[in-house]
C-alpha cells in the first residue's frame, strides 16, 4: 500500500518591518542604523587618536617621578655624608680632648728640661705629630692679641687699650673649626711702638754733646 504525504502547511514570512507606501525602510530604523555605524566609527578611530597623548601624559608623569626621586636620593646622600662627618668629628674630638691632660704634662716636663733627650722625648714628639697629623692646633702664645672668643684672662694689667697676651697660664687647643680648650691668659697693653723705638733726634743730640 501507498501511503499518502499530509498535506504540506504553506510558509509564511512575516516582515515586521514598518514599510511606507513608497517601499522604503522607516526613518526610525535608518536613524538607528546610521549612529550604529557612527558608534562603530568612534570606536575604531578614538583609541587611535587618544594614544598618542596618553602616551605622552604618560612618559611626562614618569620622567617627573624620576626626576624627584633622584633629587630626594641626593639631598639623603648629602645629609648622610654630612651626618657621618659630624659623628667622625665629634668622637675624634672627644678622644683627642682626652690627651689635652697628656699635652699639659709634657709641656711641664719640657718647660723643666726633661724633655731634651731621652724616651721620653721620643714619645713626646710622637703623640704631638700624631695629633697635629689629626687637625689639632695650639694657641695662646705671648703676644698675640687677646682675643675673647679664643682666650679666658683671669689676669689683667693697664688700661686695657689694644690688649695682647702677657702670660699663658695654660695652652689652648682647636680641632679644625672646633676650639676644644680655651687658653688661660693674663692680658696687658702692648707697648706702643713709639715709646719703644728710641728717639733719634735725642740720641743725636746726647751724642753731640758727648763730643
Amino acid at each position: 500500500m501507498t501511503e499518502k504525504n499530509p498535506q504540506e502547511e504553506p510558509v509564511t514570512i512575516v516582515d515586521n518591518r514598518k514599510i511606507d507606501p513608497n517601499g522604503e525602510a522607516a526613518k526610525g530604523e535608518v536613524n538607528e542604523a546610521a549612529a550604529a555605524a557612527e558608534s562603530e566609527e568612534s570606536a575604531a578611530a578614538g583609541p587611535g587618536a587618544d594614544t598618542g597623548e596618553g602616551v605622552q601624559s604618560e612618559l611626562a608623569e614618569r620622567t617627573a617621578d624620576l626626576q624627584r626621586l633622584t633629587a630626594e636620593y641626593a639631598n639623603y646622600r648629602r645629609r648622610a655624608e654630612r651626618d657621618r662627618k659630624a659623628a667622625t668629628d665629634a668622637a675624634k674630638a672627644t678622644v683627642v680632648t682626652e690627651l689635652l691632660g697628656v699635652l699639659d704634662d709634657l709641656d711641664r716636663a719640657r718647660s723643666h728640661g726633661d724633655l731634651e733627650a731621652g724616651p721620653l722625648k721620643s714619645v713626646a714628639d710622637k703623640l704631638t705629630d700624631a695629633l697635629q697629623k689629626q687637625g689639632l692646633e695650639e694657641f695662646g702664645a705671648e703676644g698675640e692679641p687677646f682675643d675673647p672668643t679664643l682666650h679666658e684672662a683671669v689676669q689683667h694689667e693697664g688700661e686695657g687699650h689694644n690688649p695682647v697676651i702677657g702670660l699663658v697660664m695654660r695652652k689652648g687647643y682647636r680641632l679644625g673649626d672646633r676650639v676644644l680648650r680655651h687658653a688661660m691668659v693674663g692680658v696687658t697693653d702692648a707697648v706702643a711702638e713709639s715709646a719703644s723705638a728710641p728717639d733719634d733726634t735725642n740720641t743725636a743730640r746726647d751724642g753731640d754733646g758727648a763730643e
